[in-house]
């Protein structure tokens, strides 16, 4: 009876087509780790570059574009990938193909790692969000985490069409908010403080490269579309290429906006606040919106992990069709029976 509870009645398995996701649902649901990542990605450049010289805004957005090019190639690549290998499994059916079973292992076990540390990073990255709008939390921090990932368990074991409709609201909300923040942004462009330009510390183009290689955690989770297309509705294929567009353009958007917007108001990084929350404070002020925006990059940052609780099953089973897994990760759980 608990069971039925927490997770809900068993489905037949004719119903394992009304749990396939429309466009709109599996931006939420697939999307949620790569959106999330405006709220570290950039600041970890900014980190970098701020650590070693005081004209890092110079930088800033050249490394910025350089890793959006590689967003772009990578957008190409996995609308292949989608056409391709409709049934899912991503770079591992890819290398699988065109190279061998060697490669195709250890690309499908490098993926699995990641989506292991893709919630860790997410949850991690959530809660700091959270005790930046309320510092008394900070001492609770690790059991907040744990909870949360046992909220997205029981919540994934109900099927994923109803996860989604949970992570529709905080991964919509975080687009709509952003963009609220960019708008009144513009018209505060003046009223930004000039400060004169100091003079390098220490710079190297090793200092560029860990700047590139840390922004580039803002490129997580966009492969898991490609891994994910069987979770699509008919046609599977057509709408996750259209998913990954849409993904891709938005992912930009934000992605861009916080760093000129960052840069533009010389907001630096600090041990106690993220820079998206001094980024909306000095925009908006410490009022209602303000804490709007926090709750929903809070919830987007903590929910993102729910990508690696949507990919990874799909890619184990793919694994397990090919015998390289146990068989019972074919098993979509309680709620969908056997896979054949």
């Amino acid at each position: 009876m608990w069971k039925q509870i927490f997770i809900g009645k068993p489905l037949k398995l004719n119903s394992e087509k009304q749990q396939a996701v429309s466009k709109k649902e599996a931006l939420a649901l697939l999307s949620s780790d790569a959106l999330s990542s405006v709220a570290y990605g950039p600041e970890q450049i900014i980190i970098v570059l701020s650590a070693a010289t005081a004209l890092h805004s110079l930088y800033t957005l050249p490394v910025a574009g350089l890793i959006l090019a590689l967003l772009f190639l990578l957008v190409i690549a996995y609308r292949s990938v989608i056409t391709q290998f409709p049934e899912g499994g991503g770079a591992y059916k890819v290398t699988q193909k065109y190279m061998n079973n060697y490669v195709a292992l250890c690309t499908a076990g490098l993926l699995l790692v990641d989506y292991i540390l893709t919630i860790a990073v997410s949850v991690s990255a959530g809660v700091d969000a959270l005790t930046s709008a309320f510092p008394s939390l900070h001492a609770s921090r690790i059991i907040i985490s744990v909870l949360f990932i046992g909220g997205l368990l029981l919540l994934n074991l109900r099927g994923v069409t109803e996860t989604a409709r949970v992570l529709m609201f905080p991964v919509y909300g975080f687009i709509v908010a952003m963009f609220l923040v960019f708008i009144m942004a513009l018209f505060k462009w003046n009223d930004a403080v000039i400060v004169s330009p100091a003079t390098i510390e220490a710079f190297s183009w090793m200092l560029l490269i860990k700047a590139f290689a840390v922004g580039c955690s803002a490129l997580t989770g966009v492969e898991a579309i490609s891994n994910a297309v069987p979770n699509f509705k008919k046609p599977a294929a057509v709408n996750a290429q259209k998913t990954m567009l849409v993904l891709a353009g938005v992912l930009t958007l934000l992605f861009s906006g916080v760093l000129i917007f960052t840069t533009h108001f010389q907001i630096t990084p600090s041990m106690n606040e993220t820079i998206l929350s001094q980024l909306a404070s000095q925009i908006v002020g410490r009022n209602g919106f303000y804490f709007f925006i926090q709750a929903v990059t809070i919830s987007i940052l903590l929910l993102a992990a729910n990508t690696s609780f949507a990919a990874f099953p799909q890619l184990l089973a793919n694994l397990a069709k090919d015998g390289y897994a146990p068989r019972i990760f074919l098993n979509r759980g309680d709620r969908l029976r056997l896979l054949q």
